[in-house]
């Protein structure tokens, strides 16, 4: 007959030993056997490199003319020819408008009249002083006739110098009846046309605008940090810059021309401008472009493939292969130029660094290229 004090024992000394004898089982099923080789993690691979690494500064910039100059009429009078073509290339020198001017010619014959009248009275009172002094040498003649043709020298003499200013002031206003190109450029349309009377004043409609294409100018700027080295450039032969219009792939090369004399104290930026020659006015007035600033090429630079360098809880860091195992390499980083990172600290060049799969990697870990082989079963 089954005891049942004892049969009540055993079930609980069941219950107690069999969760243990489970948890053993369960350890020694996910414990690794002894026999599995080690995990090898595919990676790319790139190298440090040590050489040159040029300093640049990419930015967005805009086209502007060396020379700008707006033609307004400086007297009023009918036009009577516009020798330009709209957007047409002049020449400094060049004849763009004539205005008619027959007025200010009958002006200035008027003058030479009255310059010719003054010479002629001034001749017969130089005469007269000649001649009184004879008379008053041999007493035939007072003194005071003679002072007084000698007034009357004087008197002539200043009038004839204020009629030449005249004359002169008449023929320097004929001049505003051509307008003439002062520079060299392209120039806008035309503004006027023939038979409308030229007005003058600083609202007045302006005959053309002249912008300087060949050569010209490109704005940008740049955070005040890069200051130094911007005026140091302006003397080295191997700064450049160039500037890409854009949607075009046409790029221009050219130098820095001029740094602003005042840093903008609302944007910590100073503005530079670099001279194109624009032979091909491949750059246009106005038109943005994409800028890039080659300050200086440093030599013996160390850097690393820019997917090399990875963030971590300390700092920069990048994975460095050394027999076939990826070793955690803290670096001090510096500027990214064309994928690759300047190393400041960390490496010395020519070493291998993982530059993808990172993310499956731990100290020490070994590491096969991908593409190969690894072994696994």
């Amino acid at each position: 007959m089954l005891d049942v004090k004892n049969y009540s024992f055993v079930l609980a000394a069941t219950a107690f030993v069999l969760p243990a004898l489970l948890s053993t089982a369960i350890c020694a099923q996910t414990a690794a056997p002894t026999g599995q080789p080690e995990r090898i993690v595919p990676v790319l691979i790139g190298e440090a490199k040590l050489g040159s690494l040029p300093m640049r500064i990419d930015t967005i910039g805009t086209v502007q003319p060396v020379a700008s100059v707006t033609l307004r009429p400086r007297v009023e009078g009918q036009i009577i020819d516009v020798a330009f073509a709209d957007g047409a290339v002049v020449h400094a020198g060049d004849v763009l408008v004539r205005l008619d001017q027959r007025s200010i010619e009958a002006q200035i014959r008027q003058a030479e009249a009255t310059v010719a009248r003054t010479t002629a009275q001034l001749e017969q009172a130089q005469r007269d002083v000649v001649r009184n002094e004879a008379l008053a040498a041999n007493e035939f003649a007072s003194k005071v006739n003679l002072e007084n043709s000698k007034t009357q020298v004087a008197t002539f003499s200043a009038q004839l110098a204020a009629d030449r200013a005249a004359l002169d002031s008449l023929k320097v206003q004929l001049s505003y009846y051509t307008i003439s190109a002062p520079i060299s450029g392209r120039v806008g349309v035309a503004g006027n046309r023939v038979g409308n009377i030229a007005k003058t004043g600083d609202g007045s409609v302006p005959f053309a605008i002249i912008n300087q294409i060949s050569p010209i100018y490109v704005a940008f700027s740049v955070p005040q940090r890069f200051l130094p080295d911007i005026k140091t450039a302006l003397n080295d032969p191997l700064a450049k810059v160039e500037a890409t219009f854009q949607g075009s792939n046409l790029v221009s090369i050219g130098k820095i021309a001029v740094v602003d004399n005042a840093i903008d104290t609302s944007s910590g930026t100073v503005t530079i401008r670099a001279i194109f020659d624009n032979a091909n006015e491949t750059l246009w007035p106005g038109s943005l472009c994409n800028v890039r600033v080659t300050l200086k090429i440093p030599d013996n630079v160390v850097s690393a493939p820019r997917e090399a360098v990875q963030s971590g809880p300390k700092g920069s860091l990048v994975f460095v292969v050394t027999d076939g195992r990826a070793k955690v390499t803290p670096v001090k980083v510096g500027r990214t130029v064309d994928g690759q990172t300047e190393i400041i600290e960390g490496l010395s060049g020519n070493e291998k660094l993982v530059t993808d799969g990172q993310i499956q990697l731990v100290d020490g870990v070994k590491v096969e290229p991908k593409g190969a082989s690894t072994g696994a079963q």
